[in-house]
This record gives C-alpha cells, structure tokens and sequence, in this order.
C-alpha cells in the first residue's frame, strides 16, 4: 500500500539546479537497506545511517558535503540517537532554494517486523532489555510526527525485496528518465570446464554436429566463417536459433518487468570454441537488433577445444 501525498513526478525546470534529496526513513525492518540500494541502481549517491549532526550539515548544504552530484538518497531513522525528535524541525530548515527534498516513509505490520527481526536474529534498535513487540510499538510512537510529515509512505507487510524495488522505480525511475536498462550478457562456454557459476538461463548446444571434428575447421572458432558456413548446412543450427531468439524475445521483457539489473544467458557446447560461440555471436547480433544491446563474452574461446 502507498501514501503519496505529493507527486514525485520530474521536477520543474528551475528545480533541476537545486539537489534532489530523498530522505528514506521510517520502521526498523521495513526494508530501508534494500530501498538504499534501489536509489544507488537510479544513479543516487546514497548514505546510510547518518550521526544526526552530519544529516543537519548534509540538509543544510547537500554540495559541500558529497561534492557535484545532484541526486541524493539519505537513509536515517533510530539508530542515530535524537534523529526522531530533531527530525522535523530539520526538515522544516531545509532551504528550499538549494534542495527538492522528499521525505519516503517505510512501516509494515507489528506482527511482520517482529516475525522479520525473529528470523533475522538482529537486535531492534530500541530492545534494550525489553520485548521486541514493546520496542516496535515505541518506535512507531516515536516516529508518528515524521509520518505525518512524509510525502510517500509504503507499507512493506506484504511485499517481497521485488515489490519494494518495483514501487521505487515506479515512483523515482521516470525522473530524467534515470531507471537503468537491464544489462543482458550472453556467455559461451565449454563443457568440460564446469558450467558457468550465476547464469540465469543455460542452453546446451552439444547435439549439433561438432566442427573440432573436422581437421581443417579444428583451429578455426565460431567466429570464422568457414566454421559459421559448416554449422549453416545442419538443418538443427539455424531453428535452435530461432527457438532460443524467440524465447529470449518473449523472457526479456519480462524480466525487464521484475526490475532485474541484469541477465547472464550461458550457451555451451563441449569445449566452448565452435557451436556455443557461433550461435552466441548470432543471438547477441538478434538481440542487438531487438534494442538490448547485449554484451558477449567467451569464456573457453582461447584453451583449445
């Protein structure tokens, strides 16, 4: 669930010479690392857990203290001792001829943020000695001033890490068109030197007639057109390729959709020199001209077949 009171929408023209400020705050569990790191893949300079004299001097004068970047994300909340009495009256002090400040708000359920803080083991910031309930019921007390100031507020109960990540790409991402594409990498590989560790998808292309076996093609690569000529004659070659291109087309978007920062697609055959990197030379020229300007590497290329 959100809250906007104020529109996060492209500021004005004049308001592009001032710092756009995010103050991320609110419930200890609610997801404010994971919101950080959100505006730090939007191209913010991002902080964390501020002293609260460093956060006055960073509200007062955002340039002097991290030098020309004009988009700025600060997370502070209870950690930092005073930060929830001090806090609005430092909002309320921020000179808005320097800074386009907003204030983000992130709280989820009682139960959730003890349920969260159990699984996690982590201490609350308010425990001391006491229950953990008792110390979530006195931070949202304590918080309930800057809440009512905050111009987003998202409830975080229900939502996974991709929900918080898609709420601030929906919020900030069309600012100065900001959200960053996802990085799609294609990577050939061999076999018989292990499957490439984090690739989200893997195609296996060893059924294809193999070129090391032909003498005069054996010290050629996929990105010879002798060897590219062969692999055209196999009836297979060219309709793997239109398979896996067409999935490609449909899956990207897709993830795309889910916020994804990259994908790595890993074509292997048995010693990564021939079929896995002709058909990733083809697909990342496919792709290319489908508008993802995907990235190639090969991996085997150069240890011998």
């Amino acid at each position: 669930m959100s809250d906007a009171r104020t529109s996060t929408a492209q500021p004005a023209a004049a308001d592009r010479r001032r710092v756009r400020l995010v103050l991320v705050t609110g419930l200890s569990g609610s997801g404010k690392s994971t919101v950080a790191k959100c505006f730090e893949d939007l191209g913010y300079y991002c902080v964390d857990n501020l002293p609260l004299s460093l956060l006055e001097a960073l509200l007062a004068d955002p340039f002097a203290c991290v030098g020309e970047s004009d988009r700025i994300a600060v997370v502070a909340d209870v950690r930092a001792p005073g930060f929830a009495a001090a806090a609005p009256a430092l909002l309320a002090g921020i000179d808005r001829t320097k800074v386009v400040p907003t204030l983000v708000f992130l709280e989820a359920s009682d139960e959730t943020l003890v349920r969260r803080f159990s699984e996690t083991r982590r201490p609350h910031p308010l425990g001391g000695d006491g229950a953990l309930p008792e110390a979530v019921a006195r931070e949202r007390a304590l918080l309930a001033e800057l809440r009512g100031a905050a111009d987003l507020v998202l409830d975080t109960s229900d939502w996974s890490i991709h929900d918080i990540r898609g709420s601030i790409f929906r919020e900030f991402g069309a600012e100065r068109g900001l959200e960053p594409a996802m990085a799609v990498s294609l990577l050939s590989f061999g076999f018989k030197y292990g499957t490439p560790v984090g690739a989200d998808l893997l195609f296996d292309a060893r059924f294809l007639p193999n070129p090391h076996f032909v003498p005069a093609l054996r010290p050629c690569s996929g990105r010879d057109a002798t060897v590219l000529e062969f692999l055209e004659r196999q009836p297979d070659f060219a309709e793997l390729l239109e398979r896996i291109g067409d999935l490609l087309e449909f899956l990207l978007p897709r993830y795309r959709r889910e916020k994804r920062s990259y994908l790595t697609i890993a074509i292997g055959c048995t010693g990564g020199r021939h079929r896995s990197v002709a058909l990733a030379e083809r697909l990342a020229a496919r792709l290319d001209a489908a508008g993802w300007g995907a990235r190639v590497r090969h991996r085997d290329l150069e240890r011998g077949g």
